[in-house]
């Protein structure tokens, strides 16, 4: 496996190695939302690699090593030597059909030597609980899925992924990785304290919860937010809600603000908050963000890991990067202090992380930082 990775502004930080143009390369990309200044990078970066598996996403703010980047593009080109690939993309007529989106993709994507699937998605016309859904149902729990809501800082307007070489709203993309020799570890975690007490909910349609102990949702969140309740939805990114659907199983995911609707007094959330489910309000912890990063990458078991080049995906949530401010690169630090040192990371501040539970099977997550860690051994290795 070859790895590299590159930045662009107003040009490239390196020229760009087209020799390592082929079936089997894998081009990443991650870019500011307001496209237009990165039409000439796109451009060149199809011309120079016609036959390489090209996917990307806009952002909240672009990683790179440990430097978080701003109206920029970042771009990893791996070049895998006995690893297949795969990419579909699929329309987004409605974010109802989240789940058969989902299905479609893995449908697309799965044969008995698929490894991982790696997904980008529009951010805002996605339900990203009932995609995640619908993925698991047909790809097995030893299929790695993961991946991200693509961002658009804290405006909400729009959000794209690449698509025939164009930014595009309104798509899902998908790559599959196959063989024996792919390697794919991950984790995720979160670093938030609840605050308040814990509510029900008795009213819900899928990812809008109107009803909270059988009272209007958006009038209590206002209630504990105070003055910050007028710059709402970006100021909900600062309070998840932390969901626990069963009682039992102990299972808790986090789930984040995309909307308001005033009239319905109601809330969007990026996945599904069910009926009957618990729910807290949460709220930052700086160090405990922080040590989270550095625990997600501790926590990845690497014993079968050789001293290849190796990538590491790191997807965070735009609320982490709005608390921490000028800390924010502390995280990215972080996750790169228990990584082998020919780590190269990139990766995205999203409107959402997908990685697998306990359980194996794929979710979405929110306000996490979430890894996908990547290499290839070679055939006399395996």
């Amino acid at each position: 496996m070859v790895l590299q990775t590159y930045s662009y502004k107003k040009s490239w930080d390196k020229k760009l190695d087209n020799s390592l143009d082929s079936q089997q390369t894998l081009l990443i990309i991650f870019a500011s939302a307001e496209h237009a200044p990165f039409s000439a990078a796109f451009d060149e970066i199809y011309s120079l690699f016609p036959n390489s598996h090209i996917i990307g996403a806009s952002t909240a703010g672009e990683i790179r090593g440990d430097e978080l980047q701003e109206n920029s593009l970042v771009l990893s080109i791996v070049k895998f030597e006995n690893t297949s690939l795969k990419l579909v993309t699929q329309h987004i007529d409605s974010s109802k059909n989240s789940f058969n989106i989902g299905q479609n993709i893995a449908n697309s994507l799965y044969n008995d030597s698929l490894k991982n699937i790696f997904i980008l998605s529009d951010g805002l016309n996605i339900n990203g609980s009932q995609l995640t859904s619908g993925l698991a149902s047909i790809v097995h729990s030893d299929v790695i899925v993961s991946g991200g809501l693509a961002g658009d800082g804290d405006r909400f307007h729009s959000t794209w992924v690449l698509v025939d070489g164009k930014p595009q709203s309104d798509y899902v993309s998908g790559v599959g990785f196959y063989g024996e020799h792919i390697h794919i570890k991950y984790n995720f975690k979160g670093g938030w304290d609840k605050f308040g007490i814990q509510r029900k909910v008795t009213r819900s349609e899928d990812n809008i919860l109107y009803e909270l102990d059988n009272k209007p949702a958006l009038d209590i969140y206002k209630e504990y937010l105070g003055q910050k309740a007028k710059e709402l939805p970006a100021s909900g990114l600062l309070f998840p809600l932390e969901l626990q659907e069963d009682k039992d199983n102990g299972v808790k995911t986090v789930r984040t603000i995309l909307a308001v609707n005033e009239e319905e007094q109601s809330i969007t959330f990026a996945g599904d908050i069910p009926e009957g489910s618990m729910v807290s309000l949460m709220k930052a912890n700086h160090d405990r963000l922080i040590d989270g990063a550095y625990q997600a990458s501790k926590e990845i078991n690497l014993q079968n890991y050789k001293d290849e080049e190796i990538l590491c995906i790191a997807i965070s949530c735009i609320g982490r990067k709005l608390v921490l401010k000028q800390r924010i690169e502390d995280e990215l630090e972080a996750t790169l202090e228990n990584l082998p040192p020919k780590v190269q990371q990139i990766g995205f501040y999203s409107y959402g992380e997908i990685s697998p539970i306990g359980s194996g099977e794929c979710d979405l997550h929110n306000q996490t930082m979430t890894l996908t860690i990547l290499w290839e051994s070679n055939a006399s290795s395996t």
